[in-house]
């Protein structure tokens, strides 16, 4: 199955049907979450080492694209589970970012060439 230009309520659709086909059921959601943690902790290792000052280890590979699609695999389960529609929340999400952010970013100095 080709998932190239998918939305993102088709992939909770593909996420749920995976789970039900291959996963059995939905971890808890407090599993989920324990899960979703973990997901983002070997994240932030492999950043740790490819942008931070850390180094790889002869037993690490450098995996940024599949560590994140761990955490987003994880985030889908646990908004299927918990009845979150992902594109809704994303598109408030946006607006609220844009009414609260539209100047600030621009106005900060920090962030000047």
């Amino acid at each position: 199955m080709g998932y190239n230009d998918i939305t993102i309520k088709e992939m909770q659709r593909i996420v749920d049907r995976w789970i039900k086909e291959y996963g059995v059921r939905y971890f808890s959601e407090l599993t989920n979450m324990a899960c979703l943690t973990e997901e983002v902790g070997e994240l932030a290792r492999v950043m740790a080492r490819k942008y931070g000052d850390q180094s790889f280890k002869a037993s690490e590979k450098d995996n940024l694209g599949e560590e994140m699609a761990d955490v987003l695999f994880v985030l889908v389960c646990l908004a299927n589970q918990t009845g979150v529609n992902l594109t809704e929340e994303f598109h408030k999400n946006m607006q609220k970012k844009t009414n609260r952010d539209s100047l600030r970013h621009i106005a900060n100095p920090k962030l000047k060439a």
